[in-house]
């Protein structure tokens, strides 16, 4: 099995089914784009034609090979990439840095809701009026939409499956479909290569202020499509691994440029037909192909358009487990469907993503509707990107060159977005509304987690083994009905033996809760996807037990079943005394009855709180409300058939004394007898 450091072809074929199919299907609409907002073909002069296919050439050079590939890619956390890893590399250079790491994270995920709707559908749009032999497709709207919607709900179903799967299913779809681009475009090239001027950077700076150009900087709008799956490429290198991007790219980049300068050339000789000279809508992709090739070409232009998808998809899964990892979001249910502990599946996040994707086809209905909203918010990204890469560099050489090259970046980023700011009236508003919402989550849950702990504050942690005495006392104090033979708490208990005060606080002060043993279990994911083992600590105790779990990543969480193997263990070290049930199903049994609290907050004495202003308690509330509705902890721990309490406790527990009354009058009216 080609595991994701390793380089190999299989690698390598993984990879263009992972990775490229966004920047790979920009051919299928950037030149329309193009098209339309110079109005009509007849306008596409060869100076504007030449000028946009280099503004596209130095696009891809220098954003996507110079930036991400050449630069962004050596800052990889233990070989993942994407904006949250870049982030947990560079945090300790300040806390400001989270801000972009938010805005970046939130607009990368928005952007992964459009780009699936875009692709497809444009991809299926190709299918109306074609001729399949006797048999001439409709050009119906709806049917359109029909076909998209039930393609992109086949690809979020197969996600379960995992990336390494489809990646080897993809990858010789994607190795067909860059032959494709490469081969046609040097077809229509060698009929005028006048069309190779784009090589140089004088046409695309001449394009920008030509007389005949109709949008001006405008058309960097259009030309940023050639590069918006570059953040993407990025995200998705912990799939792959950086060395197979490295190997694969330049045959991509050949590949795709081969086509551009095709559909240049194609444009240069055909603009002023009549038959094409007043059309504001054609696809020069489509239309330079002959009718015999044109059916193969919307086959694989589908095909390579769902795997376009898929790139963003799994980016998404990246993101949202970094950002699990940073406390930028709730924790959510994640699994691993092969041995790479980065290729994860997240349900929730493939069903919302499925959810959006669909509104935004219905919404918008046509590629070209998608098309005018598409690009605006991964500038955002890009932007954001270019900040943390700033404190990267800097970490690893000087501040004047890291300097001068995020300035670099940053000025074109900040160009591109002025061009794409015109996309948000013809329908960007939406991703950047969704773009907006998550980030409205991020900042919630990572502001309210900040605030929540500074507020808490070392007063609501304690040392457990302060609490020995008082623990072993209850256990003998018979006058206390017993509660459970063993009673375990997951909480984390650190390395100095402290934890939040609540556990303390459930055992003691709510009701005392008497049991012969009490666990305090703490569960650690590690990078082997199946080892188990543990370590438990008595602390000069026969009673009293910190297990620490270490559970490889697809590992399940089973955690009851753990503790019976674990008290078995320690009962036959003679540890602690062995547990003889009177009732029992199970002959020779030595493990008596469990009962697991999971303690939830809530924010009780937060409102009442005179120190913590009103916009703070909002955050903190919100964080809180986050918590108890994200996860349902009995699940999480594998608990669903075990004895579970889920207990409700004060969010400050050694609270600020209550305010003093003064008594006016004390009365006894009732006369003894």
């Amino acid at each position: 099995m080609t595991t994701k450091k390793q380089v190999s072809l299989a690698g390598m074929l993984i990879t263009l089914g992972i990775v490229y199919g966004d920047i790979g299907t920009s051919p299928l609409y950037v030149m329309n784009a193009i098209i339309g907002d110079e109005q009509r073909v007849g306008n596409m002069t060869p100076d504007i034609v030449i000028g946009s296919v280099s503004l596209i050439f130095w696009t891809l050079v220098l954003l996507t090979t110079v930036k991400y590939v050449l630069i962004a890619m050596r800052a990889d956390n233990n070989g993942e990439g994407g904006i949250f890893a870049l982030y947990a590399l560079v945090r300790k250079r300040g806390r400001w840095l989270a801000l972009p790491a938010l805005i970046g994270g939130a607009a990368l995920l928005a952007d992964g809701t459009l780009t699936p709707a875009v692709t497809v559908t444009s991809a299926v749009e190709g299918l109306k009026s074609q001729r399949f032999g006797s048999f001439t497709f409709s050009d119906s709207q709806l049917l359109v939409l029909a076909i998209t919607t039930t393609i992109l709900v086949a690809l979020f179903l197969i996600q379960r499956f995992g990336t390494a799967t489809i990646g080897r299913a993809f990858g010789p779809v994607m190795l067909g479909w860059f032959l494709f681009l490469g081969i046609v475009g040097v077809w229509h090239l060698a009929g005028h290569v006048e069309i190779l001027q784009a090589l140089s950077p004088v046409p695309a700076l001449k394009v920008l202020v030509a007389p005949g150009n109709k949008v001006g900087i405008f058309l960097l709008g259009s030309i940023f499509l050639a590069t918006t799956g570059a953040e993407a490429l990025y995200s998705d290198m912990g799939h792959v691994g950086k060395h197979n991007i490295y190997r694969t790219w330049p045959f991509v980049f050949a590949m795709l440029m081969l086509n551009y300068f095709g559909q240049g050339a194609w444009l240069i000789a055909h603009a002023n037909d009549a038959q094409y000279a007043n059309e504001t809508a054609l696809n020069p992709f489509y239309a330079m192909l002959p009718d015999n090739l044109r059916p193969v070409a919307i086959v694989l232009a589908t095909l390579a358009a769902i795997i376009a998808s898929q790139a963003l998809i799994t980016g998404s899964y990246t993101l949202v487990n970094e950002a699990i990892g940073l406390k930028f979001l709730p924790r959510l249910h994640i699994s691993h469907p092969n041995l790479h502990r980065s290729q994860v599946y997240i349900p929730s996040v493939n069903w919302f993503l499925l959810v959006v994707t669909l509104g935004v086809v219905w919404y918008f209905r046509t590629s070209e509707a998608m098309e005018a909203a598409y690009g605006l918010a991964i500038t955002v990204t890009m932007l954001m990107t270019t900040l943390l890469l700033y404190e990267f560099l800097s970490m690893h050489g000087s501040r004047v060159r890291a300097l001068l090259v995020a300035g670099f970046f940053a000025l074109i980023e900040s160009i591109f977005l002025i061009a794409s700011l015109t996309k948000f009236i013809a329908g960007g508003y939406i991703t950047l509304v969704i773009m907006l919402l998550i980030l409205l989550l991020m900042v919630v849950w990572f502001f309210g987690n900040k605030l929540r702990e500074r507020y808490q504050g070392e007063s609501e942690s304690v040392n457990l083994k302060d609490y020995l005495p008082q623990l072993n006392r209850l256990i003998g104090d018979h006058g206390v009905p017993l509660y459970s033979t063993n009673l375990v708490y997951m909480t984390r208990v650190r390395k100095d033996y402290t934890l939040r005060r609540t556990a303390m606080y459930s055992i003691l002060d709510k009701r005392p809760k008497r049991a012969h043993v009490y666990w305090f279990v703490t569960v650690n994911e590690t990078a082997e996807p199946y080892s188990m083992s543990y370590t438990a600590d008595l602390m000069g105790t026969r009673n009293v037990v910190d297990v620490q779990l270490y559970l490889g990543f697809r590992c399940s969480q089973h955690v009851n079943v753990y503790m019976r193997q674990i008290i078995n263990d320690l009962i036959d070290a003679h540890a602690i005394d062995a547990q003889q049930p009177r009732y029992s199903t199970l002959h020779h049994r030595t493990v008596g009855d469990f009962k697991f609290i999971i303690l939830t907050e809530q924010p009780q004495g937060l409102q009442t709180s005179q120190d913590i202003p009103n916009w703070q308690k909002r955050l903190i509330g919100g964080r809180l409300w986050l918590q108890n509705i994200a996860t349902n902890p009995a699940q999480w721990y594998g608990l669903e058939f075990s004895d579970v309490v889920v207990e409700t406790v004060p969010l400050f527990i050694n609270a600020a004394p209550a305010p003093h009354f003064e008594s006016s009058e004390i009365k006894n009216t009732r006369k003894p007898e």
